[in-house]
């Protein structure tokens, strides 16, 4: 991608003989200047964890990879979870994917959270204390990265959870053939390494109270979306309806599976609807779901569907389940308006099926809120300011609890911002976001010097392991390929010294400043030719108009 510098000589001067003065200086022919700037990867500005990838994929194709693991937690302490669990938006955003394939970081990000857990990499604290307390209610991906940082900014966090182990709905909502349970339990374990106090079986119903007994100076609540959403079925056997967060709860923590039967229906269309349906497969039953709008208006993310079709989940688009009686439940067909909504057909059939799950949805139980004054419910959630506190000072919240995306990703981040937030109030101040630079789209990029290399895919289990074991279904990257991963990223909108600026400059006009320090304009000879910038792979360099 680079090309090889000449070696650089005294500029040649022209003289120009104007009046009584020489000028030996070229700038004055120009009318717009070449200027280095750093433009914002658009993978990062798509991160809800807020994740430096660029700068760690650097690292990582460097071969450093303790130092890209450190990279990603100083934003993210779930690396591994997130490594399988994150449906990678940063991947969607990627330029590569205009040139050939989207590099593959999530599969870099796991692997080196594989390697950090291999290699028992931990993190240490180097703020010193300072004496300020915080109570956080519920050890999911929210609660648990909102301890992290707050104990890296030097404050004593406790977590109390509900439950009898950590993780909320990263253990009890996504099932352990994508989310392996020891990734977790390692993840959790190194933060409380780092002196984050974890109380298990620890129920708060009162905060003040709970505030006062700790001497704590601030909360922040995350309780995950655990209660889920149910409708009424005509004739419908009580018995023979389960919910879908009950069905992965029991998978986790009951002595036996849940009994779906034969036959189970899966009524709803995202992300758990689908986790559900493939968790009933390998529980030998022979699952359906039963979504009313079409396979492109599912919100459960495409691979994870193609998955479930080759796993031999059946899929019944455009239906509604509306009544059971002793054979089955009966579904009505549905079509599309002229609005793209569906509207019933009254063509109606029977499938035959044991078992019902609903997947519609969760909600949070916000009742611990109910008697803090000035706090808002509304639509089920708690409204925050963009402090993410409640309307109760010093009381803040985030995951499922606020208005967001509820995904492992997003709570992550909440629990980041949250912990700055909450040390700026502890010190009597305001976290101000520092602004960002403009998206290196992939139109400032010159990808003429990239050539296409396709990513790596991550093994992946064979069908008949997959439909009868929970053994993860998706591999890691071995060393080889995630560092060949790294290497396809563009650096897009930074600049990664390749030279190619110092060789083209037909005037000599920019200088070298070192590994690690760029390249610097030497204006006094810069005629603005502008190869410097088009010939930049990266989008690091932009004309200006001259400033006369």
């Amino acid at each position: 991608m680079s090309k090889s510098a000449p070696e650089q000589s005294k500029p040649f001067a022209i003289t120009l003989d104007v009046g009584s003065s020489l000028l030996n200086r070229t700038g004055s022919w120009r009318t717009e200047r070449p200027v280095y700037l750093d433009r914002l990867p658009p993978c990062n500005h798509a991160c809800p964890a807020g994740e430096n990838i660029q700068q760690w994929l650097s690292l990582a194709e460097e071969g450093d990879y303790q130092g890209a693991w450190r990279e990603i937690m100083k934003n993210n302490p779930l690396p591994g979870v997130m490594g399988r669990a994150c449906y990678h938006p940063c991947e969607d955003a990627c330029n590569r994917a205009q040139l050939d394939t989207a590099v593959g970081i999530n599969s870099v990000e796991r692997f080196l959270a594989d390697e950090a857990i291999c290699n028992n990499w931990r993190v240490e604290v180097e703020n010193p204390p300072s004496g300020k307390r915080v109570l956080v209610i519920g050890a999911g991906p929210s609660g648990l990265s909102a301890a992290y940082h707050l104990a890296l900014l030097g404050h004593e966090a406790t977590i109390n959870e509900a439950g009898p182990v950590a993780g909320g709905m990263m253990r009890f909502g996504i099932p352990k053939y994508r989310l392996p349970r020891d990734i977790v339990d390692a993840e959790v374990e190194r933060i409380v390494t780092m002196g984050v106090t974890l109380n298990l079986n620890t129920v708060v119903d009162d905060i003040p109270a709970a505030m006062q007994a700790g001497g704590f100076d601030a909360c922040f609540v995350a309780i995950g979306a655990h209660l889920a959403n149910r409708v009424d079925i005509p004739a419908a056997d009580a018995s023979r309806v389960l919910d879908a967060v009950s069905v992965l709860r029991d998978m986790e923590t009951g002595d036996t599976p849940p009994q779906l039967g034969r036959r189970v229906v899966v009524y709803g269309g995202g992300n758990t609807a689908v986790d559900v349906a493939r968790t009933a497969k390998r529980l030998g039953a022979e699952p359906v779901i039963v979504y009313r709008r079409t396979r492109e208006q599912m919100p459960a993310h495409d691979f994870e569907i193609e998955e479930a079709l080759e796993e031999g989940v059946v899929v019944n688009w455009l239906s509604t389940v509306t009544g059971a009686d002793e054979k089955g439940f009966q579904i009505e067909k549905m079509a599309l308006d002229e609005n793209g909504r569906p509207q019933p057909t009254g063509e109606f059939e029977t499938i035959e099926a044991d078992s019902m799950v609903m997947a519609l949805g969760q909600n949070v139980d916000t009742s611990i809120l109910d008697h803090l004054p000035g706090v808002e419910i509304a639509d089920k959630v708690v409204q925050v300011d963009d402090n993410m506190m409640t309307g109760c000072e010093g009381v803040f919240a985030g995951g499922d609890m606020v208005p967001s995306e509820r995904t492992v990703t997003v709570a992550v981040g909440h629990g980041k911002k949250a912990a700055r937030h909450i040390d700026a109030f502890l010190r009597g101040d305001r976290y101000l976001k520092p602004s960002q630079h403009e998206i290196a789209s992939y139109d400032k990029l010159n990808p003429w010097y990239y050539t296409d290399a396709d990513k790596k895919l991550r093994p992946i289990l064979d069908i008949a392991r997959r439909t009868s074991t929970f053994e993860e279904v998706m591999g890691s990257l071995d060393r080889n390929n995630a560092l060949f991963e790294a290497r396809r990223c563009l650096s897009c909108g930074n600049c990664f010294e390749c030279d190619n600026c110092y060789g083209v400059c037909p005037d000599n006009a920019i200088t070298k400043l070192g590994p690690g320090n760029r390249f610097e304009f030497k204006y006094d000879y810069c005629k603005g030719c502008a190869l410097c910038a088009t010939e930049c792979p990266c989008g690091a360099i932009e004309m200006v108009p001259e400033d006369i």
